[in-house]
């Protein structure tokens, strides 16, 4: 009798070690490797073994950076990445992606009218070139939104996707909580600065991670140089420079190659660099915000981004 009921408790043992693990299991599957979770996993840097990112985070300029390997998402580097920051230009890139997302045809014509500049020129904001009353193409504005990073731009093409700024800002909420950016609101579509538009470099991470994998996203953020057809009111058309590659000079990524970025600055968020690089056989993606200086000093978030890319030992 007494060996029957030892037996017993031992089986109850087994079976609540069992439940336990199967618990353990339940939540890491849910949490970090569901299909569809949009978060970035949280892979320590010790699991890939073969891959050592040389310069330490409290070296950077920057006060907030993240370094993502897009093969598998794994962070590789990463300072302050979920402190809550302004993104300045940065936000482009939402205003690129969903506009690209609902827009049927790129090769629409939009007409700017003159309420889609009001207030711009007195906020200081960068402009791509256009002017009222020009019948622009719309896969001109996106490369006029990357590119010059122009607030027009944005601007037309909320009016023509939603009807107002206010409408088409409410589309990229929406895309920030279906990508699981939680720590991030925007006010505007061009990156102006507001107390109630903010973000980390963690959510931008998962934004240009999923933005980079629509083709039309991609090719705009690899592009140096790009001019628009002639239009009503240029007739040679607008050629613009992507506002980071003006930042590169002759810096090299030792053993790689930079591929893209946007830039980002206004006084509450320092100089902001999202940018793409390949290394070695590996694509990686850096987000730093909070660098010091501005469009006349040493660009840091440049500096930064090649002393970064230039760290990665592969």
């Amino acid at each position: 009798m007494i060996q029957k009921a030892s037996k017993n408790k031992s089986v109850m043992r087994i079976f609540v070690m069992l439940l336990a693990i199967i618990a353990v299991d339940a939540f890491i599957y849910r949490f970090i490797i569901t299909p569809g979770n949009n978060r970035i996993p949280l892979i320590p840097q010790s699991i890939d073994s073969d891959l050592d990112v040389s310069i330490s985070p409290d070296k950077l300029m920057s006060s907030n950076a993240i370094l993502i390997r897009l093969k598998d998402d794994t962070v590789c580097m990463q300072k302050n990445s979920e402190e809550k920051i302004f993104p300045a230009s940065l936000t482009k890139m939402m205003t690129t992606i969903v506009a690209i997302e609902n827009l049927p045809n790129l090769n629409e014509k939009i007409e700017l009218t003159g309420p889609m500049f009001e207030g711009l020129y007195q906020a200081n904001a960068s402009m791509a070139g256009f002017q009222t009353g020009e019948q622009v193409r719309a896969i001109d504005l996106l490369y006029g939104v990357m590119l010059p990073s122009g607030a027009e731009s944005c601007i037309a093409l909320a009016y023509h996707i939603a009807g107002s700024e206010r409408n088409f800002v409410e589309l990229m909420n929406q895309k920030a909580k279906e990508l699981g950016m939680k720590n991030t609101h925007f006010e505007n579509s061009t990156g102006l600065h507001n107390e109630n538009h903010y973000t980390t470099v963690k959510d931008l991470a998962v934004l240009l991670t999923n933005a980079l994998k629509n083709d039309t996203f991609r090719e705009i953020f690899t592009t140096f140089r790009y001019s628009t057809p002639p239009t009503n009111k240029h007739p040679d058309g607008i050629t613009f420079y992507s506002t980071v590659y003006k930042s590169l000079g002759d810096q090299n990524i030792f053993n790689g190659k930079f591929l893209g970025g946007k830039t980002g600055y206004t006084d509450k968020a320092g100089l902001c660099l999202a940018s793409l690089a390949k290394v070695g056989e590996q694509e990686y993606i850096l987000i730093t915000a909070g660098a010091k200086g501005d469009h006349y000093s040493e660009q840091y978030n440049v500096t930064d981004a090649f002393a970064v890319y230039n760290s990665i030992i592969k």
